[in-house]
């Protein structure tokens, strides 16, 4: 048996009253960020593949079903907000379509080659890198769309919780993280996607550092789409510029992102 489908280590749970089912859920999470401790060797391989072709204008793709191709959709949609990147830099695809993100779809997780025709719709090219989001590790939809852009020279990697499953074998670089029996026994969306979500978030923040889209520690290309984001660019132009606030607020306005504004002031950053 997988080691996602493994018994929990808990048992009775409906006996348990809630501050013992709370600590308990707690203690399997705090598991998590040792497990994918474990595994930065093979993220970091991979980040450096993305970063270099997405440097020749290659794109990161996300391939899932379910938790994992939930978690996969957005974390790409993120990033256009976060780092202001082109929508079509980072794409989260997910068996049974974007109905699916709210809805799940029947069976359609079990066609191994749904993935390869979504993903043609995208041009998908050798200077993309695929990764494929699995807990299980053996998601048909996933592991066929993984093997075929292997196949046509297409850098791929893999998140799964499993170790030596089909996916990591279709993988390039795969990322097992085995976080060990969820708390409710099978329950994926629990300890296996909070590690998917860490390294998810690992893979995207070092590749956009790596694009250059972060300075200092600074997300200066982010999109000014609410007021918050406006307040937080006004905020890095009145320490970078020494200006006061509504002059940093006008140049943030005027400019479009602090990176532009900086660079209309000739600031050095």
């Amino acid at each position: 048996m997988s080691t996602t489908e493994s018994s929990s280590l808990y048992n009775d749970l409906e006996k348990m009253p809630t501050r013992e089912l709370l600590a308990g859920i707690n203690n399997e999470d705090k598991k998590v960020a040792y497990a994918v401790e474990k595994v930065i060797p093979q993220i970091e391989k991979l980040v450096e593949g993305i970063v270099a072709r997405m440097k020749q204008g290659g794109r990161l793709f996300y391939i899932g079903a379910g938790t994992s191709g939930r978690l996969g959709v957005v974390d790409a949609s993120e990033c256009p907000p976060t780092y202001g990147v082109p929508h079509d830099w980072v794409i989260g695809i997910m068996a049974g379509g974007d109905d699916a993100m709210r809805k799940a779809v029947e069976f359609a997780e079990d066609d191994p080659e749904q993935a390869w025709k979504d993903l043609q719709a995208f041009n998908i090219n050798n200077k993309d890198t695929l990764i494929g989001i699995a807990a299980s590790g053996r998601t048909p939809y996933v592991i066929g769309g993984v093997k075929k852009a292997r196949e046509q020279g297409i850098l791929t990697g893999c998140i799964t919780c499993n170790a030596e499953s089909a996916l990591a074998e279709a993988a390039e670089i795969p990322v097992e993280v085995v976080v060990g029996p969820e708390f409710v026994t099978g329950s994926t969306r629990m300890k296996a996607g909070t590690a998917q979500k860490l390294v998810l978030n690992m893979i995207s923040t070092a590749t956009m550092i790596g694009l250059g889209r972060v300075k200092g520690n600074r997300m200066i290309d982010m999109q000014l789409s609410n007021n918050k984001l406006v307040d937080r660019g006004t905020r890095m132009l009145m320490e970078e510029l020494n200006v006061d606030r509504e002059k940093a607020e006008a140049l943030l306005k005027k400019h479009g992102s602090v990176r532009q504004a900086l660079a209309a002031e000739k600031h050095d950053f």
